[in-house]
Formats: C-alpha cells, sequence, structure tokens
C-alpha cells in the first residue's frame, strides 16, 4: 500500500496541529508522500498565512512599508518554530526568504505567484525539519525536485503532461517526502502557482505521479456532508461519492476538496479519501470512481452565489446559421469565460461568474453582440445563484426533477432556469440570492 497525504491549513496552522500530522505519518508507513498548505487560521478570528502574504505584496508594490507585513509572517512561523523546539538554523531561512521577497522584480508576471508560494515552500520546510528531529527519516523535496513542471499561467497553472515520468522518481527515495502544495515551476524555472486552495491539486498530482494506491486529504471536517453545514445544522454524513458527483459539489461550492484536484486521482483511477487531522480514526468520505454501494437518488446539495445571465432573444433564432458561434466569440474575445448555456428556440440564456465578468466587459459584450447579431432582448441579470442537486441514482429513479420542482414551489423559490446533462446525474437550478438558503433547505428536505 502507499498513500499520499495532504494536510491542509488548519492541519500546520499550530504547533500542536503539527505535532498531530506527525502522529498521523508515522503511525501509517504506507504514508510516505506528504504534502503541506500554508499556515490557515488558529481561531475564526485570526488571518491566513497566504493572506499576509497577499498584504505583503501589495505593500511591496504599491511603495509602502512592508515591515509591518514581514514581521507578522515571520512572526507566524516563529511561534510555530519555538513550540516545536527547532534548530534556529530553520527559522533563520525561513526569515531570510520572506525578507527576500522584497527585493523581486515588481514588474516580473511571476512575482506575485512568488510571494504566495511562500507560504506552503516555508512551512514544507518547517515541517520536515520537525518530522526529521522527532525520529522520522524525512527530506523536504521542493516542487521542481519533484518534477512538478507547469504551464506559465499565473495563478491558474496546469500541469505539463511529461511531469508524470518525472515524478515518478520520488519512488526511488527512501525517506519521507514532505512537498509545498499550490504551486510549480514553468520551464524557464519561474514559479507559478495553481488557483487557490491549490495544495489539493498537488497532492491529486504526486499521487498520480508515484502511482499512488490512495490520496488521503486531511482537513478540519469528518468528511463529507449531504449540504453545508451552515445551511442545515447537523446534516447527513457522505460515506461514499464518486468523482463524477464530486466534481458537480466541488465546483458548485463545496469547498472541503478543489474541484480540480479530482481530475488527477480520476484519470490514474486512484480512490480519495477526505479525513479529519483532529479526529484521524474517522473513516470519513471516500471518493471512488464507480459506487460500491446502493444509492440514493441524491447524495448531496450544492449552491454558490456570485452569479449573472446574459440573455438574448431573437425571433427565428434557430434558423440562423452560426449565431451560438458569434454569441460566443464575443466572450473568448474578451477572455471572459462561461459555466453553463440553457438555450430555448429563440432564446439563449450564458451564466457567467460575476468575478469573470466585470463591468468593462459587460458593456463591452453587450455592444459586441448588439452590433453583430441584432437581437431583439438582450440585457444581464445579477444577483443570481446556482443549486445544484447531485447523484448518480437519478437516472434509476423516476420523478426526481418533479420532486424538487415541487419543494421549492411549496417554499415560494422561483426557478429562474433549470438545466440537466444527459449524463442525469446533477440538476441546476438558478435562483435569486435572495432565495439561495431557502432552495437548498427546501430541497435537502425533500430527499433527506
Amino acid at each position: 500500500m502507499k498513500k499520499v497525504v495532504k494536510f491542509g491549513g488548519s492541519s500546520v496552522a499550530s504547533a500542536d496541529q503539527i505535532k498531530k500530522i506527525f502522529d498521523i505519518v508515522q503511525m501509517d508507513p504506507a504514508r510516505k508522500f506528504v504534502i503541506v498548505s500554508a499556515p490557515g487560521k488558529r481561531t475564526p478570528d485570526d488571518t491566513k498565512v497566504t493572506d499576509l502574504l497577499i498584504a505583503y505584496y501589495k505593500a511591496y508594490q504599491s511603495g509602502k512599508s512592508v515591515r509591518d507585513t514581514q514581521d507578522a509572517i515571520v512572526a507566524r512561523y516563529a511561534e510555530i518554530s519555538e513550540e516545536l523546539a527547532l534548530d534556529s538554523a530553520v527559522m533563520r531561512e525561513i526569515a531570510y526568504h520572506i525578507h527576500e521577497l522584497a527585493t523581486l522584480d515588481k514588474t516580473d508576471t511571476f512575482t506575485y505567484d512568488t510571494f504566495l508560494a511562500a507560504g506552503e515552500n516555508n512551512c514544507a520546510k518547517l515541517v520536515a525539519a520537525f518530522f526529521a528531529q522527532s525520529g522520522l527519516d524525512t527530506r523536504y523535496v521542493s516542487p521542481k525536485d519533484a518534477g512538478i513542471l507547469v504551464s506559465e499561467e499565473p495563478g491558474n497553472a496546469r500541469l505539463l503532461p511529461e511531469s508524470y515520468e518525472a515524478i515518478n522518481y520520488l519512488n526511488e527515495l527512501p525517506e519521507t517526502l514532505i512537498i509545498p502544495g499550490f504551486f510549480g515551476v514553468t520551464k524557464k524555472d519561474a514559479i507559478c502557482t495553481f488557483s487557490r486552495g491549490g495544495s489539493d491539486i498537488s497532492g491529486s498530482i504526486i499521487a498520480a505521479g508515484v502511482k499512488a494506491d490512495l490520496y488521503e486529504n486531511f482537513t478540519d471536517v469528518d468528511g463529507i456532508f449531504a449540504v453545508n453545514p451552515k445551511i442545515i445544522p447537523h446534516p447527513q454524513p457522505i460515506d461514499e461519492v464518486t468523482f463524477r458527483e464530486m466534481r458537480e459539489l466541488a465546483y458548485s461550492g463545496f469547498s472541503v476538496l478543489h474541484d480540480e484536484a479530482l481530475v488527477p486521482a480520476l484519470r490514474a483511477k486512484i480512490p480519495i479519501v477526505i479525513k479529519n487531522t483532529n479526529n484521524p480514526t474517522h473513516p470519513g468520505t471516500r471518493i471512488v470512481v464507480e459506487h460500491t454501494k446502493n444509492v440514493t437518488p441524491v447524495v448531496g446539495i450544492a449552491s454558490d452565489g456570485g452569479f449573472s445571465t446574459l440573455n438574448l432573444s431573437k425571433y427565428l433564432l434557430n434558423r440562423e446559421v452560426g449565431f451560438g458561434r458569434k454569441m460566443l466569440s464575443a466572450f473568448e474575445e474578451l477572455g471572459v469565460r462561461f459555466e453553463h448555456m440553457p438555450t430555448g428556440i429563440d432564446d439563449i440564456s450564458i451564466i457567467i461568474r460575476d468575478v469573470f465578468l466585470g463591468k468593462e466587459n459587460e458593456r463591452a459584450i453587450l455592444n459586441k453582440l448588439a452590433e453583430t447579431l441584432h437581437p431583439d432582448v438582450l440585457n444581464f441579470e445579477h444577483q443570481l445563484s446556482i443549486v445544484m442537486l447531485v447523484g448518480e441514482g437519478m437516472r434509476a429513479h423516476i420523478g426526481v426533477t418533479a420532486r424538487a420542482a415541487k419543494a421549492l414551489s411549496d417554499s415560494r423559490v422561483n426557478i429562474k432556469m433549470l438545466s440537466q446533462g444527459a449524463s442525469e446525474y446533477a440538476i441546476m437550478f438558478v435562483v435569486k440570492s435572495v432565495d439561495e438558503e431557502k432552495a437548498v433547505q427546501a430541497l435537502y428536505h425533500a430527499f433527506f
């Protein structure tokens, strides 16, 4: 058995938490590959190291004093180092690296990524030092030395296919390996990060590269629940979920695992287990290729806000060849990605995340489409949410959509749009953002 284990920000937030992850790794010799995030919050009102690094970068770019943010970041690591009684050389190296960030080229495309990656990178060095001091044969391995070669896309790096062969050599190293998550290096040796929360992606990449038998993702909850516990107190836990179901749930608001982290593990057919650092004996939630148990129609309900729709209507639209291509080309030219595209015979709606839209792009899209397509109706609608009903068991059950629609109707929630793919394991409802929580509650009580 060969396992890759990843520990999130809450799992490395303090010395006590790092002692827990040492115990978890030590208790199972199969846990040879350890991926760590940057230190997260110790208390609800605390600040994550990554957020401190963002503040540090902004101060540096604007020419303001960086002393306070430098001191705050170094202090976080120093507190952990002191409580772990580490050799002072480790902390000197970390402090030097933090201060050196303020000498980077402000105009370099990858400088921001280099700032952010410092959180994971220094945490991995600290964790490796503690593991070694505690008697475990341990080695810190940088993403470059691990073979994590990525595309030149700052903040949104993608693994280059040739990386997997390079990563496989890690199997030849005898020690327990501590690898920082969240970033890789380009062919020109520039540090380039995955999207925020990308340490999950790093863990999945390493698991696929070393051909692991299991990828364990440790966080601060006992697995995944059928719905957000902030909306439904004490919701039903999920014992098992497929990669397809989890991809939909993660995309639609389940923050326990980055949705892009599923892809490398899925392609390599490596199961993932979501476990709790603070309760490591709990079985957690297993993410598998195919269900091994009897399935209910709905396994989970996710929701997310911050969406807008572009609504376009034109009489006899269906007779115009190339209409859809012309419409989407406006988005492509502006670099705006869309999420869903429900259609009717004379209508097309495009659902976009607000974070990718912006007022300038919105005006540019409207002007472009008005000029090229001459629609009868063209407008944006804002303050929308999506609510996703997910479960592969839907395919074998009649009436799931009707049951969901009735639950929403009974709760006085208006469905702005509804969409279901041909695979029949996810139904998307678009509702007004003010109705999001009410919609989730209605659907949960209808199916659970």
